[in-house]
């Protein structure tokens, strides 16, 4: 139970949080010791940022773009490589007193298979499959459109692990639930939804497109909407775990997550614009709720809205 009774503990896929408020990938997931810092400040579980196979430079800047209502970002997924990062993941998993889920992304079954493999001997309690990533070419949303190719990425890295896979799903397709019944058929535990959607900004005055790559991933309270509707459908459809990303800045947006059916909350952009006191400014006005609405757990709370509809 945490404070005045309320107790926000949620079960993930078999992981035990003691709030269902998580780091989403992108952000801060670099170090071991960056992860340790978001902990403390509140996260119930945390997320690595997307790791690939082979090591990733990025885009040359400008690769950000802040708008009225969220951000674009167009980084490229810039990271060490698996091969270099497993020693990163080992550190993390060796401080850390919550879960530890780390994201990766391939281009093929057999891709993601590798980096699966060389996830599983460090000690991480999950892995997230990045399916979604808009902004990045024979990566991410090019290989998440296709059922079936997800049905083959998900059997493959489940072949190599026995640890919770959670697939990240894209809201810039023709039917997520497709998408998503796809991954859990194919032995995913869990979805996360959703991740940023594809976008772009003209400088008026050069006349020109902001980003370096043209186009970037939108992020923040902008998408929420779409989100909410994403884990709302994949919940009335599938009833599998989801964590609920996009957009996330208060308590009442979380919130509007758990009632569509997500068990966990991703935050991300939030920290950009407000800090990492995000996290306990949004436990807190969970549990003030809770104590006014006379609800005891948040776990009565998920799906609720199901149970209401117009």
């Amino acid at each position: 139970m945490g404070d005045k009774g309320v107790d926000l503990s949620v079960e993930l896929c078999g992981l035990k949080l003691k709030n269902p408020l998580i780091l989403a990938s992108g952000i801060l997931g670099t170090t071991a010791g960056l992860l340790k810092r978001v902990e403390r400040e509140g996260a119930g579980a945390v997320t690595t940022k997307t790791v690939t196979k082979e090591r990733r430079g990025g885009y040359p800047n400008p690769v950000i773009v802040v708008l009225e209502h969220g951000l674009i970002n167009a980084m490229g997924l810039p990271n060490p490589g698996i091969e270099h990062f497993v020693d990163e993941i080992r550190r993390a998993k060796s401080i850390l007193t919550v879960p530890l889920i780390v994201s990766i992304a391939g281009s093929t079954p057999d891709e993601f298979q590798y980096i699966a493999e060389a996830v599983r001997n460090t000690g991480a309690d999950a892995i997230e499959l990045n399916l979604s990533c808009p902004h990045v070419s024979k990566v991410g949303m090019d290989v998440g459109s296709d059922p079936d190719l997800v049905y083959e990425i998900v059997k493959e890295v489940r072949r190599v692990v026995d640890i919770p896979i959670l697939a990240k799903l894209s809201a810039m397709v023709p039917n997520i639930v497709e998408i998503g019944r796809a991954a859990i058929e194919a032995g995913a535990s869990g979805l996360v939804a959703i991740n940023t959607i594809r976008a772009m900004a003209i400088d008026v005055y050069a006349r020109r497109p902001i980003l370096s790559n043209l186009f970037g991933g939108l992020s923040g309270p902008a998408i929420r909407p779409i989100a909410v509707r994403c884990v709302y459908e994949l919940y009335e459809e599938l009833k599998a775990p989801i964590i609920g990303v996009g957009g996330v800045l208060s308590w009442r947006d979380a919130l509007e997550f758990i009632l569509a059916g997500a068990t966990a909350v991703g935050i991300g952009t939030a920290i950009a614009i407000r800090g990492l006191k995000v996290f306990k400014e949004i436990e807190e006005g969970l549990t003030r709720y809770m104590i006014e609405e006379g609800f005891s757990k948040i776990r009565e709370l998920i799906g609720l809205a199901h149970e209401n509809p117009v």
